[in-house]
C-alpha cells in the first residue's frame, strides 16, 4: 500500500489530468460550428464537463465519507453525461472527430477511476493504489 505522500501525489496528478481534460473540452466547444444545435449541445457539454472537475475538487474537502461519495458520484454522472454530448457532436459532424475521439477515450479512463474509487469508498472491494 502507498504511503500518504504517494496518495497525495496521485490526487494531485488526477486533478491535473481532470483540469487538462476540461481545458481541452472548453477549447473543443469553442471551435464548434455556430448553429442552434451546436450551441445547445456545447452548453450542455460545458456544464456537465466542468461539473466533473468542480465536484471532484469539492469532494477533496468533504467533511464526511458520505459527502465524498456523493461528490464523486456527481462527477461520475457528469462524466457519463458528457460522453453523450461529445458523441453527439462527433456523430453529427459538428465537432472534429479526432478531438472528440480523444476526449471520449480520456473521459472513459477518468470515469473508470471514479467508478473504482467509489467501489473502494463504499467498501465493495479492497482498496488498492489508484
Amino acid at each position: 500500500m502507498r504511503d500518504g505522500a504517494d496518495k497525495s501525489g496521485s490526487k494531485a496528478e488526477f486533478k491535473k489530468r481532470l483540469y487538462s481534460w476540461v481545458l481541452k473540452t472548453v477549447r473543443f466547444a469553442s471551435k464548434l460550428k455556430k448553429d442552434a444545435a451546436s450551441d445547445i449541445i456545447s452548453r450542455q457539454l460545458l456544464r456537465s464537463g466542468t461539473s466533473i472537475l468542480a465536484n471532484y475538487v469539492e469532494g477533496l474537502s468533504a467533511s464526511s465519507r458520505k459527502d465524498l461519495i456523493n461528490f464523486f458520484s456527481y462527477s461520475l454522472k457528469s462524466a457519463n453525461e458528457s460522453k453523450v454530448w461529445i458523441a453527439l457532436l462527433r456523430d453529427t459532424g459538428k465537432g472534429d472527430p479526432k478531438e472528440a475521439s480523444w476526449l471520449l477515450k480520456e473521459l472513459t479512463e477518468i470515469s473508470k477511476i471514479f467508478a473504482s474509487s467509489l467501489l473502494t469508498l463504499k467498501g465493495k472491494r479492497r482498496p488498492h493504489d489508484i
